[in-house]
């Protein structure tokens, strides 16, 4: 099945909200359980001018997303961007973290001339991590106790791709 990449929508709300209703997508970002539809509504209008958001669909179906946050106005930063990326749980493990990825990259390298692309993931994501790393990702460092989820606290990396 073809994945496409695209600009968000503010028509996306409804199939954002039901990404992020997943267990498994909650389980792997500071997002809280439960959502509203209404929020989705309002992160939609608010997307800024300093990033892009990116959505991936199969077949008309939006089953994955991807942020880029950069900072143009802060001069000795704007080279780097910050990305987070979930992909709904069904569609997990079917090559949309490898499309968005590829989308995200060309975009930086070719188009926005950034060197430095950061994220944060959970030390416990083995697929997110495998994702990363085939795309030139490197572990920085480990925040210890880096968020509270289902109960107790979880750690996470910071890794980052540097483009020479």
């Amino acid at each position: 099945m073809e994945i496409t990449i695209r600009h968000a929508e503010p028509g996306d709300a409804d199939a954002l909200h039901r990404i992020f209703s997943g267990p498994q997508v909650i389980a792997g970002t500071l997002q809280l359980p439960f959502p509203t539809r209404e929020r989705w509504r309002e992160r939609l209008s608010e997307i800024s001018r300093e990033g892009f958001f990116l959505v991936a669909c199969a077949d008309d179906e939006l089953v994955g997303n991807l942020g880029l946050h950069t900072s143009p106005a802060r001069w000795r930063v704007r080279h780097a961007a910050e990305i987070g990326m979930s992909v709904r749980d069904d569609w997990q493990g079917k090559g949309v973290g490898t499309a968005l990825m590829e989308a995200v990259l060309d975009l930086a390298d070719n188009w926005l001339n950034l060197t430095r692309i950061e994220l944060t993931v959970y030390t416990d994501n083995k697929a997110a991590l495998a994702l990363y790393e085939k795309f030139g990702f490197e572990i920085e460092g480990t925040h210890r106790r880096y968020a509270f989820r289902d109960g107790g606290y979880v750690d996470a990396y910071s890794m980052a791709r540097i483009r020479e």
